[in-house]
């Protein structure tokens, strides 16, 4: 099995595990060493009072997808675990879509960070609507590696 390959399988496994990924619909887009490309529907039960995406969900996913980014340049059997979220919401989230492209811009022995560009995509457009930073900590995989 190739690394891409890999990388993949282990973005899906963490979306399809019971908890708040899998519960909010997370879905991954693409995924490849360094780079990370998720999203997620509307739902009612995601949006706030004036029916936009609610800013947590939006930190989340850009923590989901940040979180992906570094892990899949890390070696293997080490994933990320958040240690910051800096979170900088541009514009409501108005739309039928939230994409996240996440992109490990530095990836050490122990700490990671990664870049996310969040979108809300409405009739095809999509408009900026956060830029996070997130920084994590390499950590062992319990009873898996992923090479």
């Amino acid at each position: 099995m190739d690394r891409h390959h890999r990388i993949r399988e282990l973005a899906e496994m963490v979306t399809s595990a019971p908890g708040f990924t899998r519960a909010i619909g997370t879905r991954v887009e693409s995924a490849e060493p360094g780079h990370v490309v998720m999203s997620l529907g509307k739902n009612a039960d995601l949006l706030q009072a004036n029916g936009f995406f609610h800013g947590g969900v939006i930190a989340g996913l850009a923590d989901h997808a940040g979180g992906g980014a570094v892990t899949s340049a890390m070696a293997p059997g080490r994933f990320a675990v958040t240690v910051n979220l800096q979170v900088s919401f541009l514009a409501p989230a108005k739309g039928e879509e939230l994409i996240a492209r996440a992109r490990a811009i530095q990836v050490g022995n122990t700490i990671g960070v990664a870049q996310v560009d969040v979108a809300s995509k409405a009739d095809g457009v999509e408009t900026p609507c956060a830029v996070a930073i997130v920084t994590l900590r390499a950590v062992a995989m319990p009873g898996r590696t992923n090479d």
